[in-house]
């Protein structure tokens, strides 16, 4: 009887679903958002292989504040402004999902409108992310200080560990 026993509790715990971590690489349609993608494929392949590898990216909402100025045909520009900004988002994660694929490695793509830094740490903390990954755009003190800085911003605000990857010639 003791045997029958040990037999269920082996099959129960075999059973159970193993949850990969998941892998955030957030990125927009700059140089180095590519190759913090790229680095991060080449040098954690293996880390990445194992885990769900979500590519995201955030995009600011549009400006529209110069277009009341005229009310004639807003509307319909307005919309199509909107869906020109999610179509360029939806290629650039197209795009990366490509270079995961030349890696062997699937992606999923994931898009939202915000601020990219709190969007990114939102979504963080949404899809309980273990690990993300940023690209540094190398901008100096004055520019971050009137610029803000994503990467900055994440390392200091993400409920994950922080990758920052940054671009040396």
């Amino acid at each position: 009887m003791a045997e029958e026993d040990v037999e269920v509790a082996v099959t129960d715990s075999s059973m159970k679903k193993k949850k990969k971590k998941k892998v955030m690489v957030a990125i927009d349609d700059s140089e180095f958002s590519e190759h913090a993608l790229t680095w991060a494929l080449k040098n954690l392949g293996p880390t990445i292989l194992d885990s769900q590898l979500i590519i995201y990216t955030a995009r600011p909402p549009v400006d529209i504040s110069y277009l009341y100025a005229s009310s004639w045909g807003t509307a319909e520009l307005i919309k199509e402004l909107k869906e020109n900004e999610k179509k360029a988002a939806l290629n650039l994660l197209e795009k990366s999902k490509i270079t995961c694929s030349n890696y062997g490695i699937v992606a999923e793509g994931m898009t939202d409108v915000g601020d990219p830094k709190v969007a990114i740490c939102s979504a963080v903390d949404m899809l309980n992310i273990r690990l993300l990954i940023v690209g540094s755009h190398g901008r100096g003190a004055v520019t971050r200080s009137f610029l803000g800085s994503v990467s900055n911003y994440c390392a200091h605000h993400a409920n994950c560990p922080v990758l920052v990857v940054k671009k040396t010639d």
